[in-house]
């Protein structure tokens, strides 16, 4: 198993440079390579010395122990994995030379920002083989999204500064041509010699003064909104026994603050997703935050002016199917817009299929609202300002590639997830939400509310980045291309933790603190599989002209 990994994490490392660059598309040869010679040799060579080692006096190989079938299927598996190795490796040598040989256009160079990923990247998957690390990977993430915040800073007042006309230091400036011919700019661009920089200078230029001072706070304002987030929940071996306004607001003595807190949350909930729904999904998304305060308050978390004492506080059964019936019919009215028949015309379909994916996100962000705690309200509510704020005032500006765009959302997903209280540990799971609105213990219902509510986040973010794609790119081929780069960045953590954890397995903390986290990875590469469906599902080449 750990060789098939590592085969598998050359794949993986092999395809960083497309994932970063404007195609990101990888070809992948399995079906030639499936039935070479290479292939049947490594398949006889592997076969044989299965036979030999397993039908010895003494032997002690894990195969051994295992089915012939089993053992069948991982030499085939491994056999495959080779050959298509073998058969990517020389394409990747041929297209580098190809490019060191010719001039190399502004468009495969590299950014600051793609540098960052690059290291981000490797560098959290180089913690991985540290117990301390794991342990508080929440403060990676943390590290991670705020130098992101950062950097982000960086280019948009590098931007201010070369759209502003007479800067000296090299702004954009303009020579007049010959007369008839449009003035042409100099200075700025040459002495970068970035297409990219000049047409995210240009497009800023473009803007008003208003939309520009919001473009140069936005980053700022996301960073601030990181470093409250933090103060929220303390996470990790370290940082949960330290006090932190999670434990205020949910000591009894503070209860008005908390439901003045979640009156002000399920507001601001509304304002940030109603903007682009249906009437009727309008009018269900305000019942269902309703439904979701009467929620809390029936089994007693939040105060309510109906309520008298504990004795009318309840198990909430009534109220939160109540919600339930609403987020399905928000989902079931997204699902009708997507599933619209293609006679519309192609602006048309391009427009309802927006509206649909929206539809879905809001009904998403009202069951997470349902499923998460009073407290944890604000860490929601954060994460849809982010959203908006990054996808107005930093995205669309600054025009980020799909790959840029599309480990952006990875990164905060993942920083979401530690910000909610989570961490490597088990014992963080919030099972409660497996039971809200039920009765009694239901296997497959518990499981799905209890997955959701832990990774509420992740899901969050990539159903955004869905929506945005599926708005503001111009390409056809982005979600695709999304979907490729969303799982190379959560498979390559995976395949190299999974090599970790075995050659560590006689580690002193193998149970206490690897185990658990190869649990959550192994859920979340279940989640990131479930969501690459849903990009390919909702791929806007599927739509045609009539």
């Amino acid at each position: 198993m750990c060789h098939c990994m590592k085969k598998v994490l050359a794949l993986l490392l092999l395809s960083v440079p497309k994932a970063l660059g404007p195609a990101a598309e990888l070809d992948m040869p399995l079906s030639s390579p499936l039935f070479s010679l290479l292939f049947y040799l490594t398949l006889l060579v592997l076969s044989a010395v299965h036979v030999v080692v397993c039908t010895s006096t003494e032997s002690a190989c894990y195969f051994c122990s295992v089915s012939w079938l089993a053992a069948g299927g991982a030499m085939l598996l491994m056999s495959a994995l080779l050959c298509a190795l073998v058969s990517a490796l020389p394409k990747t040598v041929v297209s580098v030379k190809h490019v060191g040989k010719s001039p190399a256009p502004s468009s495969l160079r590299w950014s600051e920002l793609d540098l960052l990923i690059l290291l981000g990247t490797t560098g959290h998957v180089l913690s991985l083989g540290a117990s301390s690390f794991i342990e508080e990977e929440h403060q990676t993430w943390y590290f991670l999204v705020s130098t992101l915040c950062l950097a982000l800073c960086q280019e948009v007042y590098r931007n201010h500064f070369l759209s502003s006309d007479g800067d000296p230091r090299g702004g954009l400036n303009t020579e007049p041509g010959p007369e008839g011919v449009t003035p042409v700019e100099v200075k700025g661009c040459a002495l970068l010699e970035d297409d990219r920089t000049c047409a995210a200078a240009s497009a800023f230029k473009r803007l008003g003064g208003a939309d520009q001072r919001m473009v140069l706070a936005s980053p700022w304002a996301v960073l601030c909104c990181c470093r409250l987030l933090r103060a929220l929940n303390q996470t990790g071996v370290q940082g949960a026994h330290r006090p932190d306004l999670g434990h205020w607001l949910t000591s009894s003595d503070h209860k008005a603050a908390l439901s003045v807190l979640a009156a002000l949350s399920l507001l601001a909930v509304f304002l940030l997703v109603q903007r682009r729904c249906s009437p009727v999904s309008k009018v269900a998304l305000v019942l269902g935050l309703l439904g979701v305060y009467c929620y809390r308050a029936a089994i007693g978390n939040v105060m309510s002016p109906w309520q008298r004492g504990n004795s009318d506080i309840s198990k909430g059964i009534v109220e939160a199917r109540f919600v339930y019936v609403f987020v399905l019919g928000i989902l079931f009215t997204g699902t009708k817009d997507l599933l619209r028949p293609p006679s519309l015309s192609l602006q048309a379909g391009v427009q309802a299929r927006a509206v649909g994916l929206w539809e879905i996100h809001s009904g998403l962000v009202l069951l997470a609202a349902l499923l998460l705690r009073p407290h944890n309200l604000p860490v929601l509510v954060s994460s849809l300002l982010v959203q908006t704020l990054m996808a107005k005032c930093v995205w669309k500006p600054l025009n980020h590639g799909v790959a840029e765009v599309t480990v952006m959302h990875y990164w905060f997903g993942q920083a979401f997830f530690y910000f909610q209280g989570n961490s490597n540990n088990i014992a963080t799971v919030d099972v409660s939400a497996g039971f809200v609105g039920l009765e009694h213990y239901v296997e497959v219902p518990a499981a799905f509310l209890t997955t959701f509510a832990t990774y509420v986040g992740p899901i969050l973010w990539a159903s955004h980045l869905v929506n945005y794609l599926s708005s503001e790119s111009s390409s056809h081929s982005a979600l695709r291309r999304a979907c490729f780069c969303y799982a190379l960045i959560c498979s390559i953590p995976v395949s190299a933790y999974i090599i970790l954890v075995t050659s560590l397995r006689y580690h002193l903390f193998i149970w206490s603190v690897f185990s658990p986290k190869l649990l959550y990875e192994g859920m979340h590469l279940f989640i990131t599989a479930a969501l690459c469906i849903f990009f390919t599902a909702m791929d806007q080449t599927k739509l045609t002209k009539p």
